[in-house]
């Protein structure tokens, strides 16, 4: 998992494994998987993305301290990362992005440094966490790009603060959690290890690693009626082999009004990793680009 790169999941976990071979937390990152992130060189004069001791915060917001770096300045950003990971997974996106925007990036409760001792964990309270933090910041609306978790996360925020966003980006999102959303491995593969987890030590790692595979496991609950609520221009991305089953990722963006849908080929979960610069470059083009109601002789062009 050095230099970039990815360990294929074969070789993670297979659902009967023994879980001790997991460290998780270096490989929970996303919904209904673990994947390996990356602990990527940085050259000296690169900042530590989600270890920055020059712009690294805490806001005390909703019971807990929540960590969270600032980077550029131009109209505000908000990226939020996926299950188990951290400020460090857009360790791609922020210079790019940083070059136009305000980008506000924060822990997610009970991940990263953002330490959460409390019994359970809800998209719907992390959702409402980010919107805490934007009014701590003073941050009326922003843009949003959201990963796995994350973008079920930007889908919320949408619905429950619909203010704070102006345009929302999402990639590997679902919007419940069965094998008509999710990959039928990758799903019984992350229920298999969250009932191995009820039955190891109950340990502080252990109780938090139980909140966030409750999550993978079971949630969230979201209906395709709620998303007729999101009234912001939504760009719906997923990877043709995704772990979130490419006709799932299409209902999403069906159902949001302004929807719109990217499918990367040859790709799994992991976009804005393995396809840094093309996502960057599309979903930088999205914000920048009114959105245009294609209709009637409009498809045709």
């Amino acid at each position: 998992m050095c230099n970039g790169t990815l360990l294929p999941l074969k070789n993670i976990l297979l659902p009967n494994s023994n879980p001790k071979r997991i460290q998780m937390k270096h490989f929970i990152s996303s919904l209904l998987f673990i994947a390996v992130f990356f602990n990527v060189a940085q050259a000296q004069d690169t900042p530590s993305y989600g270890n920055n001791d020059k712009v690294g915060k805490y806001a005390s917001i909703r019971g807990f301290k929540m960590y969270f770096e600032q980077y550029g300045t131009g109209s505000p950003m908000l990226i939020i990362h996926g299950n188990g990971g951290d400020i460090s997974n857009f360790r791609n996106q922020i210079p790019y992005f940083s070059k136009k925007y305000h980008v506000i990036l924060a822990d997610s409760r009970a991940q990263g440094k953002s330490v959460d001792t409390s019994d359970s964990l809800s998209y719907e309270q992390m959702t409402d966490d980010l919107n805490a933090l934007l009014d701590t910041l003073h941050v009326d609306s922003c843009y949003v790009i959201g990963w796995s978790d994350g973008g079920i996360n930007g889908l919320l925020l949408a619905m429950r603060h619909p203010d704070k966003v102006k345009k929302l980006a999402v990639t590997g999102a679902n919007l419940w959690p069965d094998t008509t959303a999710v990959d039928p491995w990758i799903y019984q593969w992350a229920v298999n290890y969250n009932d191995s987890l009820h039955r190891a030590p109950k340990t502080p790692e252990n109780k938090n690693e139980l909140k966030l595979f409750h999550l993978l496991s079971y949630e969230p609950h979201i209906s395709l009626k709620a998303l007729h609520t999101i009234q912001c221009p939504t760009l719906v991305i997923g990877g043709d082999h995704d772990v979130i089953r490419p006709e799932h990722t299409m209902l999403i963006a069906q159902n949001i009004p302004k929807g719109l849908l990217w499918i990367l080929p040859n790709s799994g979960h992991s976009t804005p990793v393995v396809y840094a610069d093309e996502f960057n470059t599309k979903v930088g083009k999205f914000f920048e680009q009114r959105y245009r109601n294609i209709t009637r002789m409009a498809r045709l062009y």
